[in-house]
């Protein structure tokens, strides 16, 4: 049905994006290193938690002005509080990827052992109109290289952000790209529940347009603060219940000294 509603506003849906493209507002992603460790020294400095962010322009912070206001590092502060322990932190993420252009950038990218991975993908496949089985098929591909390259025992994956109430965009594009991340988002949802030691972050909670950024498209400083505590919540929980120590060994692969103590 979606498609028949794309074939019938085709024009008016290309002349929106189109539009769109010309006029939105270009937020920076957020600045800042994009490792270190959180929490203090002491007996848990000897092995840190390791986590890895993997994503789009929202995983790199556009739309607040610092790391320390994103995700990464705040998950990274938030699990440094609860656990007690010193935690390792890794982003790597670009502006305008969509799932398959992330394999690319992983490609490219040194990544630090992890044993927890957060990924933030999809609205990029959104715009670009990439299908749910490509879509899944680099997500799942994603997913695996990741776990061989990092020796990560966990997976939090964020689902797409409500399209739906997108401010920089008009009607119909807005209710067609609502529609579309609703599909893909359908989709990538039922392949977490399939998946082992995978949750799901819904950010159905983040229909809230004046809490966004002034680009009208990112997420704005509360909605970052809730979903680093949302994925805290889910790294906590993995930690009480799968019965898996972040002990086990490691891959050695470049950078995994590069944070070998906690610091105040």
């Amino acid at each position: 049905m979606l498609n028949l509603y794309k074939a019938a506003l085709g024009p008016i849906l290309l002349l929106q994006s189109w539009w769109l493209r010309r006029t939105a507002l270009r937020l920076p992603e957020a600045s800042g290193p994009r490792s270190g460790i959180e929490g203090i020294s002491g007996p848990a400095a000897t092995t840190p938690l390791r986590i890895l962010v993997v994503g789009d322009s929202s995983a790199a912070g556009v739309g607040v002005s610092t790391q320390a206001e994103a995700l990464a590092q705040p998950v990274a502060k938030q699990l440094a509080s609860r656990t007690g322990r010193c935690v390792a932190w890794q982003l790597v993420a670009q502006s305008g990827v969509n799932t398959g252009e992330a394999l690319e950038l992983l490609a490219r990218s040194q990544l630090d052992p992890a044993h927890y991975l957060i990924t933030a993908l999809g609205t990029n496949d959104v715009t670009s109109q990439r299908r749910p089985n490509q879509f899944l098929r680099d997500y799942a591909l994603l997913a695996d290289t990741l776990r061989k390259r990092t020796g990560a025992i966990g997976l939090i994956v964020t689902g797409l952000p409500p399209l739906r109430i997108l401010p920089a965009a008009s009607h119909p594009l807005r209710w067609y790209l609502g529609r579309y991340a609703i599909r893909l988002d359908r989709a990538l949802r039922n392949w977490v529940d399939q998946a082992r030691m995978t949750r799901y972050v819904s950010l159905e909670w983040a229909a809230c347009p004046e809490d966004m950024a002034q680009d009208g498209f990112h997420p704005g400083p509360t909605q970052y603060r809730r979903w680093a505590e949302l994925v805290t919540d889910q790294i906590c929980t993995m930690l009480e219940t799968s019965g898996t120590s972040v002990d086990h060994k490691l891959p050695e692969t470049v950078g995994f000294d590069s944070h070998p103590a906690c610091e105040q």
